[in-house]
């Protein structure tokens, strides 16, 4: 099979030929389809997220379906179309597993970083760990719900019930989140790189009520606003945006350091808070809500070999909606 494997941090991906990986009795054998392209691998590639597994299969946003079954497998059946997300494997007997609280498993192992992902023509995963797929979403639009739908997701339920919402960053995740906040009725202010007109039209065109720079204040003091971009000076323009009692969600796995703030804008009960990761309620949760809206997502499609072409798009903010490797 093809795969694009990372060697080392800071170098680009290399197109080889792998063995097709056999499943354990846990796991079952996925013929990759699509696999969208998220900020997560780049912080891998970039080396801003350490120790993965070397070499790697990048990849945790995987639609595929079903060729081979471990013996243990009893959910899922041969030919059936499935989505794998960032969450891999988990132990199931630490504190936070016994909890609910499976997305902070002390031992907790990750598509595309400790497992090998879906970069690649096929790969395997932990069938306690995958998601069947609504039939009326095509594979490329499915792709980007698995990360950016569902961490997004999460990160938008810590939010509560805000009226007024402020996007940090409108990429995959807030392209995707939009439409769920307005379905619900609420306000959602965007906030791009400043000068990025193309963007804040994009944002308009889905429903945002403002659209502006993100180095700027919104017209109207918000409820919650939730920071998808790895930008650590945000966190303090979003408290100072945020009204009384407001909460500031950090969404991604890694950020640049967040300056020093006065406490006045911490004060009045704001609440800042992160993201880590997800649990299978989130992804069973959004899953069912995402086709009842319906959810769309706009797609920048990129066949697996150019994988080093769409991480630099994105890299370099070229990407409006999500991007994802088509393996035909």
């Amino acid at each position: 099979m093809r795969a694009m494997i990372l060697d080392a941090p800071r170098q680009p991906l290399r197109l080889t030929e792998l063995p097709i990986p056999r499943p354990n009795s846990e796991q079952v054998l996925i013929r990759v389809h699509a696999c969208a392209v998220c900020r997560t691998d780049l912080h891998i590639v970039d080396g801003e997220l350490t120790h993965p597994k070397l070499p790697l299969i990048l990849g945790h946003q995987i639609v595929g379906t079903i060729e081979a079954l471990g013996e243990k497998v009893d959910q899922f059946h041969l030919g059936q179309r499935v989505g794998v997300p960032w969450l891999g494997h988990t132990c199931a007997h630490c504190p936070y597993c016994l909890s609910g609280r499976e997305n902070l498993c002390d031992y907790a192992e990750f598509t595309g970083y400790n497992i090998d992902g879906g970069y690649a023509d096929y790969t395997v995963a932990d069938h306690h760990f995958c998601f069947p797929l609504d039939p009326t979403y095509p594979d490329l639009q499915a792709a980007p719900l698995l990360c950016g739908g569902l961490i997004g997701y999460r990160a938008y339920n810590m939010t509560g019930d805000a009226e007024k919402l402020g996007f940090y960053g409108f990429g995959s995740s807030a392209h995707i989140l939009i439409q769920l906040a307005r379905y619900q009725g609420r306000k959602v202010f965007a906030f791009t790189r400043p000068g990025d007109i193309d963007g804040q039209e994009f944002a308009r065109q889905l429903g945002a009520n403002w659209a502006g720079d993100s180095d700027v204040l919104p017209p109207e003091s918000l409820d919650a606003a939730i920071i998808f971009a790895p930008v650590g000076k945000l966190v303090p323009t979003a408290l100072r945006a945020v009204a009384k009692g407001g909460v500031v969600v950090c969404a991604g796995i890694h950020m640049s350091d967040i300056p020093s703030f006065p406490y006045s804008i911490l004060w009045e009960e704001r609440v800042l808070r992160s993201v880590a990761n997800l649990t299978r309620q989130d992804g069973e949760e959004f899953l069912t809500i995402a086709p009842q809206i319906p959810i769309r997502t706009k797609i920048n499609s990129f066949p697996l070999t150019q994988a080093n072409e769409a991480l630099d798009a994105l890299r370099s903010g070229k990407i409006e909606g999500s991007a994802v490797l088509v393996m035909k």
